[in-house]
């Protein structure tokens, strides 16, 4: 499958990129090689492989959930860059 210079910058322009007609030239390829081979392995017979999530052997492992003394005023702000009377400071998100 080759990606035309159109499909690519209109995929840099949904990403935010922007991009030379060098890094268009170079992406259209890259992008053109990795869709061909996924093509290929859609030709792959997977109907005798089972599913699986991982291929790394997981476990969850947990904490017991032990309840421990709240953490006080000032050691809760302790580490904030601003603060005030207990409080975080934070910029102002909203016009007023």
């Amino acid at each position: 499958m080759e990606l035309s210079h159109e499909t690519v910058r209109a995929i840099a322009e949904l990403a935010k990129l922007e991009l030379t007609d060098e890094e268009v030239e170079r992406y259209a390829g890259q992008l053109s090689h990795i869709l061909g081979y996924f093509e290929h392995l859609q030709e792959v017979d997977t109907s005798d492989v089972e599913a699986i999530t991982s291929v790394l052997p997981l476990k969850n492992i947990m904490r017991q959930d032990i309840p421990q003394p709240p953490l006080t005023p000032d050691e809760a702000v302790a580490n904030a860059p601003d603060s005030d009377d207990h409080q975080f400071r934070v910029r102002a998100v909203l016009d007023e």
